[in-house]
C-alpha cells in the first residue's frame, strides 16, 4: 500500500455555546438551526475522504496503517495520537480542567485512561477576545470551594486578552475557560475528558443543567504551580515560506507557514504529520501526483512521504503538527542557534 497524503473530513458538534455560522472556515455551514461548537478534524470516527483508505474510519484505517504510514516512532501506538479541532465559542465555555496520564490510567480508564495536554492557537479574533487560564497567585483548595460557592469563580482566574495568531499552552490540571470573539485551533493529546466545575447557569435542550464534575476537578487541579501559558513563537528555516514553532510538548508539536509561493514541507520519516488548512487555496504535489487543498481541510501525510510541496493559488497559512521527538528537537534548535531561554517560552517539558 503506497503511502500517500490523503484528506480527513471533519465532524461537527452541537454545543451550547457554539455558533451558527462557521464561514469563513466552512461556508457551507451557514444560518445553522443548530449552534455548533467544535469540528473535530482528527476524530477516530472522522471519515478518511481520499487515498487507499477512503471511506474508512481514520480509527479503523490507523490500525492497518504500518510503519510506512505512522512513523517508526508511532508504528506501536494502539490509537491515534493527535486531536486537532477548530472551536467557535459565542459564549464562554464552562470553568474546566482536564487530568493528566496518571490520574486519567488509573480513574478513566472507561474513556481511554488518557490524560489531556493541549494548546490553542488564536485563528482569528475581534475586539473584547479574551481566556481565562490558571489561577491567581495564593488560590488553593479552600478559596477554589469559596468561589464556587459564592458564584465568584471567574474572579479568582487569570485573564488573557488574545489576539490573532496568539498561542496559549495548557497542560492537564491548569483550570481554564475560552471566551467568545474568537476562534481557535486546539492540539492536543487525543483525549476528550473535561471535569466542569462551573457552567454560568446554563440548560441544555432537554432543560437540564450540564453535569460538574467538581470532587474530580479538584483532585487533579495544580494549586500553587503555575504552569503553561502564552507561548512565544519561534522563527524557524523553511524553504520558501514563513515558519514559525508555536508550542512543543512530548505529545504534540505545532507549528504555523505562510505560503505565498511554492514551499517544500520535509516530513520525518519517523512520524506522520497532519496538515490543517487555515486560510488560502491550492495544491499539494508529491512524485507522481498531486491534490487541491481549501480552507478548513485537514490532511495526513505519511512517514515516509519525504516532503510534500504546497502551491499556493492564493496565500496560504497552514498549522503543521506531530508527535515529536522533544530531544532531537531541542538538538535541531541548538544548531541552529536557539538559546535555552528562547526554548523555554516555546518547548513545555
Amino acid at each position: 500500500m503506497r503511502p500517500t497524503p490523503t484528506r480527513i473530513e471533519p465532524i461537527f458538534s452541537p454545543r451550547l455555546w457554539g455558533a451558527h455560522s462557521l464561514a469563513p472556515l466552512f461556508p457551507e455551514k451557514s444560518n445553522l438551526p443548530e449552534p455548533l461548537g467544535e469540528a473535530w478534524l482528527t476524530s477516530v470516527d472522522c471519515r478518511i475522504a481520499s487515498g487507499p483508505f477512503v471511506g474508512r474510519t481514520l480509527g479503523a484505517a490507523w490500525t492497518e496503517m504500518p510503519m510506512e504510514w505512522r512513523g517508526g516512532q508511532l508504528v506501536a501506538n494502539d490509537t491515534f495520537p493527535l486531536l486537532v479541532k477548530f472551536i467557535f465559542p459565542t459564549e464562554k465555555l464552562s470553568l474546566q480542567v482536564h487530568p493528566d496520564d496518571a490520574y486519567a490510567s488509573v480513574h478513566e480508564r472507561a474513556a481511554g485512561g488518557r490524560g489531556k495536554t493541549e494548546m490553542w492557537h488564536a485563528v482569528s479574533t475581534t475586539a473584547g477576545a479574551q481566556l481565562l487560564l490558571g489561577l491567581k497567585p495564593g488560590v488553593d483548595k479552600e478559596k477554589f470551594r469559596q468561589g464556587l460557592a459564592s458564584h465568584k469563580l471567574e474572579e479568582l482566574f487569570e485573564t488573557h486578552a488574545v489576539r490573532t495568531g496568539d498561542t496559549f499552552f495548557v497542560p492537564a490540571g491548569t483550570p481554564h475557560s475560552i471566551g467568545p470573539n474568537m476562534v481557535v485551533c486546539e492540539v492536543q493529546e487525543y483525549s476528550d475528558l473535561t471535569y466542569r466545575v462551573y457552567d454560568f447557569a446554563r440548560i441544555d435542550a432537554h432543560g437540564k443543567p450540564r453535569e460538574l464534575h467538581i470532587e474530580k476537578a479538584l483532585q487533579v487541579t495544580n494549586f500553587g504551580r503555575p504552569a503553561g501559558g502564552r507561548a512565544t513563537s519561534l522563527l524557524l528555516p523553511a524553504d520558501g515560506a514563513t515558519r514559525v514553532l508555536l508550542a512543543a510538548c512530548r505529545y504534540f508539536a505545532a507549528e504555523r507557514w505562510e505560503c505565498s509561493a511554492k514551499c517544500g514541507i520535509p516530513v520525518d520519516p519517523g512520524r506522520f504529520e497532519l496538515i490543517v488548512i487555515l486560510e488560502g487555496a491550492g495544491s499539494f504535489a508529491w512524485p507522481d501526483s498531486a491534490a487541491r487543498y481549501h480552507r478548513g481541510e485537514c490532511w495526513l501525510v505519511p512517514a515516509w512521504q519525504a516532503r510534500i510541496d504546497v502551491l499556493p493559488e492564493t496565500a496560504t497559512s497552514l498549522i503543521r503538527t506531530y508527535v515529536p521527538d522533544i530531544p532531537v528537537l531541542r538538538t535541531e534548535l541548538h544548531r541552529h542557534g536557539v538559546s535555552a531561554g528562547a526554548l523555554a517560552q516555546v518547548i513545555f517539558d
